[in-house]
């Protein structure tokens, strides 16, 4: 965003039409500022405003009415030619043709080459002067481009970003968007990635500045990743950096192929040089400069390519930094950078991250949550409990009384004229549900922080609160659907449930509670039938209540089902539901085993003597 100084800001007001009558020799100056202000308003958008384009029209209009003319009725292209046929005053010439420039972009952003083409037969000396629009071959817009003559600035006010500058900007968006690499990014969206990496590969090997050739590395890089080539997307992206180590985007890609090959340590290296690239120069001072207010970026913006070259924020890179170490098992990296990322919550996270919906980064509360589970993970079980506290205070007030799951995600196939109503209904209730897993996620996280804590009984507490926060949803039974057809939402609530299910059991087995324990394990597998964790511990409950021939049937029964067979079903959990499912794996299977098999043995050999 461009940051007005107050001269800047004096100049935008001078623009503003005053009603005074037009005057010759002061037209020069007000179109100096007219081009000025323009220029900042459109520097300071991330892309063309299509109503700023009007200034233009008034501007010309004015002209006009200085000379004794009107063309109040004639279109924009129909006056640009009127105005530039009939104005011959010399003094008009450097300022018409800066307009004409900027006139030039505002079209160039819009797709509207022909009429740029047009406009620049007008503005150029050339023989065919009066000839329409263009329709000869494509490499004709780029000639007049190239062969138009900026006049000499003599500006009666500082220019804020000179025509020359605009002609080399409208060069390069022109050969982009009309070249090979134009119609690349065409077969690139369209999925024809063969053709788009040769039209690619052919642009490359043409003229253009270190920045533009960059990003055309990268698009090579990308489409080759999508065709199944990681090493031929890596030589490509390496390639970008080495012509512009300042295109992140190129380093941004390199670390996610780095991923899909497995190859942890190189991606976080890849992510940790990106993070310190954007820490010495965030995006927002990469991608503008207080002299250059209109840059190639705000001209060439296929969704395509905003997609691929799309600037990430340090706040980003931190978390996928944190992410990864965590899913990598690097626990003492991950609390630290989830500690960083946290720090820059403080500093306000909504003015690093773009609001258009495009960021990587998941919702809040899940970074908390997934924060704690590192902390967890690394010993530090009292720091995780605060981190949870947070999130449970903070949706305590967001969520229902009660909600009922089938009422919930239920939408009707023919839309109603209270469908509009209905989906913002909907949408409030998975929210709602949202918030309930995140909160109930905190304290099942608590619970078994205070397990390895050794402290069952508060253990038990967290538990209970937990599984006492999800009588407020009424769920589906098990089997009662298929899966694919089990809502997201309704599926974590789900697995929370016999998370804390499986850990409180734990914790009555701590205690000597043993029936306690079996009523959890039972209710556990009623939500889940088969799971193992689920199934060991009702053994495990089973014998030490001495019902060892009830334990020996359900062990049996656990050993002939298909290894597994539960973990392969459904959705994959959230990050931050991990380690709570490492935790409630039943860690004595061996000795167990080893233990009923002797009971069977006997049993055995007593029935056959």
């Amino acid at each position: 965003m461009v940051v007005f100084s107050q001269p800047a800001k004096f100049l935008v007001g001078l623009a503003v039409p005053t009603g005074l009558p037009v005057a010759l020799p002061t037209l020069p100056l007000e179109l100096t500022v007219l081009y000025n202000s323009l220029l900042f308003t459109f520097g300071a958008s991330d892309s063309a405003i299509e109503g700023q384009a009007d200034g233009i029209r008034q501007g010309l209009l004015r002209v006009l009415e200085a000379c004794g003319a009107c063309g109040q009725d004639l279109s924009t292209e129909e006056l640009w030619q009127k105005v530039l046929q009939e104005v011959t005053v010399e003094e008009l010439q450097a300022p018409l043709h800066r307009l004409g420039a900027l006139q030039a972009a505002w079209w160039l952003a819009a797709g509207r080459l022909g009429s740029i083409a047009g406009l620049f037969r007008l503005l150029s000396t050339a023989e065919d002067t009066g000839r329409g629009h263009c329709s000869e071959g494509q490499n004709e817009l780029l000639s007049l481009l190239k062969t138009w003559q900026v006049p000499a600035e003599g500006a009666c006010l500082p220019l804020v970003q000179s025509a020359e500058d605009l002609k080399e900007i409208l060069c390069t968006a022109a050969a982009f968007l009309q070249g090979l690499c134009g119609k690349g990014l065409q077969e690139l969206e369209a999925g024809n990635f063969p053709t788009a990496l040769s039209l690619l590969q052919e642009a490359a090997r043409g003229f253009c500045s270190k920045k533009v050739l960059a990003q055309i590395y990268t698009c090579l890089g990308c489409c080759a990743q999508r065709m199944g080539k990681p090493q031929t997307a890596l030589q490509h992206l390496k390639r970008a950096l080495q012509v512009d180590f300042q295109c992140l985007s190129a380093l941004s890609h390199a670390a996610a192929v780095y991923r899909e090959l497995g190859e942890i340590d190189t991606e976080l290296q890849a992510l940790a040089l990106l993070y310190e690239a954007l820490e010495k120069k965030p995006p927002a001072a990469a991608s503008s400069s207080p002299n250059i207010l209109i840059q190639t970026e705000l001209l060439v913006h296929t969704p395509t390519l905003t997609s691929l070259l799309r600037h990430h924020h340090p706040s980003e890179v931190k978390y996928l930094l944190a992410q990864r170490c965590l899913q990598g098992g690097r626990v003492a990296d991950a609390v630290e950078h989830y500690l960083d990322f946290l720090a820059l919550l403080q500093e306000g996270l909504q003015q690093q991250v773009p609001l258009d919906g495009s960021s990587t980064l998941p919702r809040i509360p899940e970074v908390f949550l997934e924060a704690a589970s590192a902390l967890e993970q690394a010993g530090r079980h009292q720091d995780a409990i605060t981190v949870c506290e947070e999130v449970i205070r903070r949706t305590t007030d967001l969520i229902p009384r009660m909600l009922r799951e089938e009422e919930r995600l239920e939408q009707p196939e023919c839309p109603s004229p209270g469908a509009g109503l209905a989906g913002e209904l909907l949408s409030q209730k998975k929210e709602s549900l949202c918030c309930l897993a995140w909160r109930t996620a905190g304290y099942l996280h608590q619970g078994w922080a205070w397990a390895k804590l050794g402290e069952s009984k508060e253990a038990i507490t967290q538990f209970s609160r937990c599984l006492s926060d999800l009588l407020r949803v009424q769920l589906r039974g098990p089997g009662t659907e298929p899966i694919e057809n089990v809502p997201p939402e309704e599926e974590v609530l789900q697995k929370i449930r016999l998370l804390s299910l499986i850990g409180r059991g734990t914790q009555f087995l701590e205690l000597g509670r043993h029936k306690e324990a079996l009523l959890d394990f039972q209710h556990g597998l009623h939500i889940s039938p088969g799971d193992p964790a689920a199934a060991s511990y009702l053994v495990q409950a089973l014998w030490k209540l001495d019902r060892k021939q009830e334990a020996a049937a359900q062990w049996q029964k656990l050993s002939h089902s298909s290894p597994g067979e539960q973990e392969g079903k459904g959705r994959p959990l959230p990050l931050y539901l991990v380690s709570c499912l490492e935790h409630a794996m039943f860690p004595h299977s061996e000795t167990l085993a080893s233990t009923i098999q002797d009971y069977l043995d006997t049993a055995a050999q007593d029935t056959s003597s």
